[in-house]
């Protein structure tokens, strides 16, 4: 949203709007920006989250991993683990058919030797710096 549809919205000028912004972010009050992929806004409700934790084949390391994965549509994040993982993919899915299918693509496309994976029950999303924001209060 530009500084002059945000004016247009709160009765203020462009100018006004882009100080006061500033000002928040100087201050500490605003630390940050999100964007919402209009893929991540239309997900069906009905849809599985899940976590899989992945032992790459012998032949793959992370960056070649996670290059393939960015590919893959249900894949939300992809993070380089420690522990006995190299990869803890979060991913969205549309039922227990799909995450089958998924998971036959992460072992033949992806380079996944052998996998784990966990269906959240439910998921509460905390913002970035969350747990910041309350240890200071």
């Amino acid at each position: 949203m530009s500084f002059s549809e945000l004016g247009r919205e709160v009765g203020l000028s462009a100018n006004a709007v882009a100080a006061r912004v500033r000002r928040l972010e100087s201050d500490g009050v605003i630390v940050g920006y999100t964007t919402v992929v209009a893929d991540d806004a239309e997900r069906p409700a009905s849809s599985l989250e899940v976590f899989v934790d992945v032992r790459l084949n012998g032949s793959t390391d992370f960056d070649a991993f996670a290059h393939r994965l960015a590919a893959f549509r249900e894949v939300a994040d992809t993070v380089h683990m420690t522990g006995p993982y190299d990869a803890l993919v979060h991913a969205f899915v549309s039922d227990t058919g799909a995450l089958d299918v998924f998971l036959g693509r992460l072992k033949r496309e992806g380079g996944a030797g052998q996998t784990q994976t966990r269906v959240a029950l439910r998921s509460e999303t905390t913002p970035r710096g969350g747990a910041q924001r309350q240890a200071r209060r």
